[in-house]
């Protein structure tokens, strides 16, 4: 594990002391009583369901920086970012909340969710959960779906799993290799995201999802993450039987996000 990664994963610690020191303070809370069963959500739109939809499904994310190469785009307007990728023809959202080291916030999941409440498009937190408190925390700003990675998990990946399911939410379970696939599969995953980047290097190599693919069940959803920066690569991961790609850098790098998911999906 990576210096970075270790240093984010205490960064998530901090902010989940600081969720729970919150709810301890104010306990008649949203955020208090959804934990308490108090309180529901509403139903919410089904991220499962549209990576199910025909055709190759695309998951844009609204992605300021990364840890690894820094700015990647000034996103000012999320929402305005988000109805250019629906118009686009994309199938779901991503939002990263991480505000330290990507650049983003709740708030953001909360403009495109509460803007876009009307808009058939499911939205992911894209985090790094580490507790069920932050899935609560997603499930009030939203959100549809939340990233469970389980190389940052292990063995709590079907505590955060059921965890998501108990309100309503799905959960993408996200893996780099045979090992960690067997273990998603075992805490019940039913969407995989196969991530091409190597979270010890940062290196991407995109045949990554193409060799582990094969090894995934036929009803288990899956979605090739990470360096998919052409449409024709985004093409070769649909022929290959993936349900769906996440796409972040090249999106918000684009001159015409609208076009390029466009050109991925036809």
């Amino acid at each position: 594990m990576t210096n970075q990664l270790h240093s984010i994963l205490l960064q998530k610690e901090t902010e989940v002391q600081a969720l729970y020191q919150r709810r301890k303070k104010d306990p008649s809370s949203p955020l208090a009583k959804l934990l308490r069963g108090e309180i529901s959500v509403p139903v919410k739109k089904s991220f499962s369901a549209a990576l199910q939809q025909p055709g190759l499904s695309v998951i844009a994310e609204i992605k300021r920086r990364s840890p690894s190469k820094g700015l990647l785009a000034e996103i000012e307007d999320p929402v305005g970012l988000a109805r250019r990728y629906q118009q686009g023809g994309a199938s779901a959202l991503s939002i990263l909340t991480d505000e330290k080291f990507f650049g983003g916030s709740l708030q953001d999941l909360i403009q495109v969710t509460e803007a876009l409440a009307s808009n058939p498009l499911p939205v992911l937190r894209k985090d790094f959960v580490i507790d069920p408190i932050q899935i609560a925390e997603a499930a009030l700003a939203g959100a549809s779906a939340v990233l469970a990675i389980v190389a940052v998990l292990g063995a709590k990946t079907a505590t955060i799993i059921k965890s998501a399911l108990a309100l309503q939410l799905d959960v993408l379970v996200e893996v780099h290799d045979e090992e960690e696939l067997n273990m998603a599969l075992d805490a019940g995953a039913t969407i995989i995201g196969i991530n091409n980047r190597n979270l010890k290097t940062f290196e991407i190599d995109t045949n990554r999802a193409l060799n582990l693919t094969a090894q995934i069940p036929r009803t288990i959803l899956r979605v090739a993450e990470s360096g998919i920066t052409t449409p024709a690569l985004a093409r070769a991961y649909h022929q290959a039987g993936f349900d769906g790609i996440l796409i972040g850098e090249a999106l918000v790098r684009s001159e015409d996000p609208k076009f390029f998911i466009h050109e991925c999906i036809n």
